[in-house]
């Protein structure tokens, strides 16, 4: 029966579903709290604990802890959560004197790291606080990976960037820029204690159909944004085809605009439910006046004497599963410039291969799941370079874990030994009636976040589009979380069978019922359990009848009026506390940053 128990610990972990769908997981409910205080600062810290780069993310994230939030079960829309994190970070005061001291006196460890992107500063950022010697070996003049050269300044200020990663590269951090790494055999010769390697996807996918090679018109998604980051191209044509339909196909459409194109196109092979672009990026870009063209498969570049001139596509339909197509005709679609978006990969032509290090078929590093070590002794990978494109939320935490890795390899520990996510419950109970945390329920809907003006965004390369929350949306935005972290805790000795909780409920969520088959059940609560994805959660049977208290989580709102309802104090509220793991600490931490 897809059923817990109340009194077991996997209830809450189960419960604050946010939390545990971000990779690097962070106490989301708590530092929304924090935000509505407005502890900016205290909430910046905490997020940054995990996140890393708050300011960055709050820009930039995928989302995945969206999806995961329990408030879109209740009006269809999530709590702001990436762009809260931007409010903490743009509102924040100075960290300097936040931040874990690095010690004066290192621990005699050299640790290299190849490329500065999300995954190598989270390493440095975790190893430089223990005593690490920490040198950062980076092609490019300036910090951040794909970060830089990958997200445009309209979406992510070089100074949000700067300053982020600066914060990192302050704690002492040995960084030499223009160092591209051109052989292993010689980083190996270094004597490093340890090598992590954060190099990135860096090479773009071809499409390799008549015509390609024919123009210098065709370019690469990825090398054309980092064309355009470090000012070597200025302008585009005006008629601009973008062949993909990820996020990077997303800004290379947006970028093409602001370089001066008339007509952009976005052309997808599928359908749009299937687009790997956000949701989001896709909104932003049509507002913009870009077009979406979907279910078109590129066939050739047209080309006449040396000139492109357009693509030939064939118009396909798809089945309802947009598994198998049938090609409708073919069309032609005039093109100054095409703009290839249609996947990354990585590329190690710098690593030799008779090092000890393996490589799959694909050529990919063969890399340890948990430990990120590869096949050779002392070399760890992470990020892109590890597994390939992904998201920067990802990469930080491959950094969190490859950073536990390379402590362990170099303390002489087993790398396998890695310390465990641990938990922590405290009672919220201030009094008879009385809570540590707002528990009223607030109707408000998801704030619409303000944009600059379409006419002046496109008057200059790096003015931000999104304008942040003002503190009016901050203010109805942070209500509308329902505290999931702050969960409900039964004691089933206590319970005296009053129904008192029952009658009280706002929601019907709460059941005392005879036990019997899952289906049976669902139909006999309060309200009946429509969502079966969503576990049922049951106490231990009753003293008086043996019956049991059954709890619908997929109503529960968290309001704590069963709480104070209780005359026996049978129902508690308590906030549960994700307890994270990083290197350098013999046990998981609830965060080395306390708040004031």
């Amino acid at each position: 029966m897809n059923r817990t128990n109340t009194e077991d610990p996997a209830y809450y972990h189960k419960v604050v579903d946010c939390q545990w769908a971000c990779p690097a997981h962070t106490n989301v409910p708590e530092y929304i709290r924090l935000i509505a205080q407005g502890r900016f600062t205290d909430a910046y810290m905490l997020n940054r604990e995990s996140n890393v780069f708050p300011a960055i993310l709050g820009r930039t994230c995928d989302r995945p802890c969206e999806p995961a939030c329990r408030r879109g079960r209740l009006d269809g829309k999530p709590v702001a959560i990436c762009r809260l994190k931007r409010v903490a970070a743009d509102h924040r005061g100075e960290i300097a004197d936040l931040l874990p001291p690095i010690p004066t006196k290192k621990n005699g460890k050299r640790i290299g790291i190849v490329g500065a992107g999300p995954a190598s500063l989270t390493v440095a950022n975790d190893l430089m606080p223990h005593g690490y010697e920490v040198v950062i070996f980076e092609q490019n003049e300036k910090p951040g990976g794909l970060m830089r050269t990958n997200i445009p300044a309209f979406r992510l200020p070089a100074k949000v960037l700067d300053e982020e990663t600066g914060t990192i590269l302050n704690m002492g951090v040995d960084i030499r820029y223009n160092t591209p790494v051109k052989s292993m055999k010689a980083l190996l010769a270094e004597n490093f204690d340890a090598i992590f390697i954060g190099s990135g996807a860096p090479r773009g996918k071809e499409l390799e159909i008549p015509g390609r090679h024919e123009t210098d018109r065709i370019h690469i998604g990825i090398d054309w944004l980092e064309s355009i980051s470090f000012g070597h191209i200025d302008s585009v044509g005006e008629n601009v085809l973008i062949i993909g339909v990820g996020n990077t196909a997303m800004d290379c459409c947006r970028s093409s605009k602001r370089m001066g194109a008339k007509s952009v196109k976005v052309m997808a092979r599928r359908p749009r439910a299937y687009f790997k672009a956000s949701p989001w990026e896709l909104d932003d870009a049509e507002e913009e006046d870009v077009e979406i063209v979907i279910n078109h498969a590129p066939k050739r570049f047209v080309i006449e004497n040396g000139k492109l001139i357009g693509m030939e596509f064939e118009r396909l339909e798809w089945d309802a599963a947009a598994k198998n197509s049938r090609v409708i005709d073919t069309v032609f679609l005039p093109a100054d410039d095409v703009i290839l978006a249609i996947g990354q990969e990585n590329a190690f032509p710098w690593f030799e291969r008779d090092l000890g290090a393996r490589f799959d078929k694909w050529d990919q590093p063969v890399v340890d799941e948990s430990t990120l070590l590869s096949t050779l002794p002392g070399v760890f990978f992470g990020g892109d370079a590890a597994f390939g494109p992904n998201n920067i939320i990802w990469a930080v935490e491959l950094g969190h874990q490859a950073a536990i890795s390379i402590d362990n390899y170099c303390q002489g520990e087993p790398v396998t030994d890695r310390p465990k996510d641990g938990m922590n419950l405290i009672s919220q109970k201030m009094g008879l009636s009385e809570w540590s945390y707002h528990n009223d329920y607030n109707p408000a809907s998801r704030q619409k976040m303000s944009h600059v003006d379409l006419a002046s965004r496109f008057r200059q390369l790096d003015i931000e589009v999104e304008l942040g929350f003002d503190p009016e949306q901050t203010a109805r935005e942070v209500q509308r979380c329902l505290n999931c972290d702050v969960e409900t805790e039964f004691a089933a000795a206590r319970c005296i069978e009053c129904d008192a909780c029952i009658d009280i409920c706002p929601l019907q969520c709460l059941t005392i019922t005879r036990d019997g088959s899952e289906e049976d059940l669902r139909a006999r609560l309060s309200a009946p359990a429509t969502n079966l994805t969503q576990a049922l959660y049951a106490s231990a049977p009753l003293p008086q009848t043996g019956r049991l208290m059954i709890k619908d989580e997929d109503l529960c709102v968290h309001c704590g009026l069963c709480a104070e309802r209780c005359p026996t104090a049978a129902w508690d509220m308590q906030r549960f506390e994700l307890e994270i793991p990083y290197a350098g600490r013999a046990e998981a931490c609830t965060s080395s940053y306390v708040p004031a």
